[in-house]
């Protein structure tokens, strides 16, 4: 289903600012795949997803989707095939717009735009419906400014926007990582539901090694730009956060230096 081979990428190259931030990341996921990706901090997790997102053009190597080759697809152009949901609520929805005006426009993402704007009845009535599964009663304040909702409820309808079409491939960065522990693990479980119900195949980066663990069917460990670890379902049931330490440390020749990691 998804295909990265050999992705590189340096930024601020030939400066004293040059970081090799990929280097030669392959991997694949198969028809409904969750994959999350945990790694200390530069890493290149974030890096890898945009990549794959195509926020930036990759130095060398190749992407697919659906055998698809998208490696010189633009951002927007990917759009029709990959749904995101990014670590700071702010970013996945418009403030000054309203809930129905934010799902409209996710709703309409890659078809064509005339000039009226009117949200129709069925498009209505799909929102209410949508909204109704994140059980935060949102379907009865769709003209409620996004601006307005908490962390939690603007991280909920992001992740509702960016998986209405039912996208080939969603990417989650870190997306409860801004929000308090009891918040989290709702947001958290509204993602695997909503997964679990659209079929999705999924990419999650992730600091939290607990949460790695418990969600998806495997986890694929990054150090230094490149992927060193990927670690299937069989072997993932039997692990504690403590194994996963001691692979990290076998694989890389290094220690885990993130807090987060180490906290979580």
């Amino acid at each position: 289903m998804l295909k990265a081979n050999n992705l590189r990428k340096t930024f601020s190259p030939g400066t004293v600012n040059e970081k090799f931030a990929l280097n030669g990341v392959s991997l694949q996921l198969a028809e409904r795949d969750f994959i999350t990706v945990i790694g200390g901090n530069g890493a290149g997790k974030s890096t890898l997803l945009n990549a794959i997102a195509g926020v930036f053009p990759i130095d060398s190597g190749d992407i697919f989707i659906d055998s698809k080759d998208v490696t010189k697809y633009p951002e927007h152009k990917r759009s029709q095939f990959i749904g995101r949901v990014f670590q700071d609520p702010i970013m996945g929805t418009a403030s000054s717009m309203t809930i129905e005006e934010n799902l409209a426009m996710a709703h309409r993402r890659g078809k064509p735009r005339g000039l009226g704007w009117g949200i129709t009845n069925d498009e209505r009535a799909l929102f209410i419906d949508h909204l109704k599964i994140l059980g935060l009663g949102l379907e009865n304040r769709l003209t409620s400014k996004t601006g307005l909702l908490s962390g939690g409820q603007r991280q909920a309808l992001t992740l509702l926007m960016a998986t209405i079409l039912k996208p080939r491939l969603l990417l989650l960065d870190e997306h409860t990582a801004a929000l308090d522990p009891k918040t989290a693990q709702t947001v958290l479980d509204l993602t695997e539901r909503i997964i679990s119900e659209n079929q999705l195949t999924v990419i999650m980066v992730t600091h939290n090694m607990k949460d790695a663990l418990k969600t998806g069917n495997r986890i694929a460990m990054m150090h230094e730009g490149d992927i060193i670890l990927d670690i299937g379902s069989d072997e993932k049931k039997s692990l504690h956060v403590s194994d996963l330490l001691e692979m990290f440390e076998k694989a890389s020749g290094d220690q885990i230096s993130s807090d987060r990691m180490l906290l979580s």
